[in-house]
């Protein structure tokens, strides 16, 4: 009884450890919940983000949540970056979602998955101050289905 207690005790330390050493390394991270799990293209996900350190390293990941009524494969994304200096520049993403038979990829439990995509790696900021972002959906459809919440993860390079 006393092993098994001990046992228990050094595998939530255990864990305990390595969730303090992943959050470590995550500068920012947000989500946006889509409500009634529809995605309006003219409700983008918005994101801010205070950089301090130009001299960093960063990588930068998307996240999405969908319920398997997804109707698609794919998901292409407009990502609006807009500087502290107001300048803005516009980038597009396509992340799949299930492979070539349907299968759904990343992560989940009955019907809800989450994906990660990943938007730029290796990456610096050139100015100080807050950086704004918005994500917004390029698909045919207007209202998107199937879309619980969209998350972006800046993470700092070691």
């Amino acid at each position: 009884m006393r092993e098994r207690k001990r046992n228990i005790i050094i595998a939530a330390s255990l864990l305990m450890f390595l969730a303090m050493s992943c959050i470590r390394d995550t500068y920012y991270a947000d989500n946006v919940r889509m409500e009634d799990e529809v995605w309006s293209m003219y409700d983008p996900g918005k994101f801010a983000c205070v950089i301090d350190d130009t001299a960093g390293i960063y990588d930068i990941n998307l996240s999405v949540r969908t319920t398997t009524a997804y109707p698609y494969r794919n998901l292409y994304l407009f990502v609006v970056t807009v500087f502290p200096s107001g300048t803005a520049v516009t980038d597009t993403v396509q992340g799949i979602l299930t492979d070539e038979k349907g299968n759904w990829l990343g992560r989940g439990a009955g019907d809800i998955r989450e994906v990660t995509i990943p938007y730029k790696a290796n990456v610096w900021f050139p100015e100080n101050g807050e950086y704004h972002f918005q994500i917004i959906h390029g698909m045919r459809d207007t209202l998107l289905r199937g879309v619980r919440d969209m998350g972006m993860r800046i993470s700092r390079r070691n």
